[in-house]
């Protein structure tokens, strides 16, 4: 990426565990709240095997996004990283797709909390959604040291309570819960995959502030240090769910994390839902700060000069305020949070393959060209399956 004559402006103030924080806040959101129940359902204990195979799908990916910005010295943008690989018109087609990703996942969100506040009895669900899209956008054109501050709050707020659900809920398990009682299906597998990846994306958002990071250098120990905590956290977290109650039980209830809780807890349905609250803000702000410096790192990069210039607290303040108010429109078009999610998992899908696909040209490395085709197998292949099932 050419360097952008504002990239002095920007305050280079995060460091590994803001970028750990980033993608561990950008992937753990809502789906984990939801998805457990929904695959137990159709797989049983079978579900567990697609969550490892997701966890390796989205490794492959993830590793192939390192290896990338490793061979260009860490100095390029999602869009250089696409346009020297396959040309201008289709880097930009695939940025559009991914911006349309994050703009969507800010929606699937945000409606993500407004029905966990209707637990709580609270009216006014859309007009809280737009507000707190309205109050992160606030918070991240304050500048990146209180958004990145904000994230690692937020991040240790809901991965500890979950890590301590996951723990506390092993002495209640049962082996015959884990013991699967009808046989796997090739369509059922298939379709628990693609419902499991929903909860794994996002964690690409660690190597999206380059030009605010320390020292770039550490992006890939970053991305794999998001991913071990995430797939080991869903694992463990799966394993005591269905060991605990079962997979009948599981799939039966809309708050599969709340129902197995409360084993553990009395008041489980309030506590997990503060959590999947928590988990959810951190995703938004995540999701805010990544899809704001793609688009104005492309604007940079394509001379679009009324998206170039940063804020005074080195905010890119123009594509904060435009993806912001896009995502709001897109819950006042939908504020179904299923519809939401499917179109946000497929677009962002189309990069991940891209990321995976321009690894295998341009890395000489065999090991690392085979784990990339393995990237292009499983995330292409999951996009041909979604419109075929």
């Amino acid at each position: 990426m050419k360097r952008m004559m504002q990239g002095e402006r920007y305050r280079k103030s995060l460091g590994l565990t803001e970028l750990v924080s980033l993608g561990i806040g950008g992937t753990i959101g809502s789906g984990i709240f939801v998805v457990p129940g929904i695959a137990a359902g159709i797989l049983g204990p079978y579900s567990l095997l697609a969550w490892i195979i997701v966890a390796i799908s989205a490794s492959c990916v993830l590793l192939s996004l390192a290896w990338l910005l490793q061979k260009t010295g860490f100095r390029s943008s999602f869009y250089t990283l696409f346009s020297e690989t396959f040309g201008e018109g289709t880097s930009a087609a695939l940025i559009i797709l991914y911006l349309s990703s994050g703009i969507l996942g800010i929606g699937t969100i945000a409606a993500g909390i407004g029905q966990y506040l209707s637990f709580f009895g609270i009216g006014g669900i859309l007009f809280l959604e737009l507000f707190i899209i309205g109050l992160f956008c606030a918070v991240n054109l304050a500048g990146i040291t209180l958004s990145g501050f904000t994230e690692n709050i937020l991040t240790a707020l809901k991965v500890i309570p979950l890590a301590v659900i996951a723990v506390l809920l092993l002495p209640a398990i049962e082996l015959e819960n884990l013991v699967p009682l009808v046989p796997i299906t090739a369509t059922g597998f298939i379709s628990t995959v693609l419902i499991v990846y929903w909860p794994f994306t996002g964690f690409e958002i660690s190597a999206i502030p380059l030009d605010e990071m320390k020292d770039p250098r550490i992006v890939p120990k970053a991305l794999v240090i998001v991913m071990l905590v995430v797939s080991g956290l869903y694992l463990l977290l799966n394993i005591s769910l269905i060991g605990s109650v079962g997979s009948k039980v599981l799939a039966a209830s809309p708050a599969p994390v709340a129902t197995a809780a409360g084993f553990v807890f009395s008041r489980s349905g309030s506590i997990v839902a503060v959590i999947g609250i928590i988990a959810m803000l951190s995703a938004l702000n995540a999701y805010l700060i990544g899809g704001s410096r793609v688009l104005h790192s492309t604007a940079v990069t394509r001379h679009i000069s009324w998206l170039e210039g940063l804020n005074p607290r080195g905010a890119p303040a123009i594509p904060l305020l435009l993806i912001s108010l896009l995502s709001a429109v897109s819950l006042l078009f939908s504020n179904s949070f299923e519809k939401l999610a499917v179109l946000s998992v497929l677009a962002t899908l189309v990069p991940y393959l891209f990321f995976c696909i321009a690894a295998f040209l341009v890395v000489p490395e065999i090991p690392k060209r085979m784990i990339a085709f393995a990237g292009i197998a499983g995330s292409g292949g999951l996009i041909l399956l979604s419109f075929l099932l």
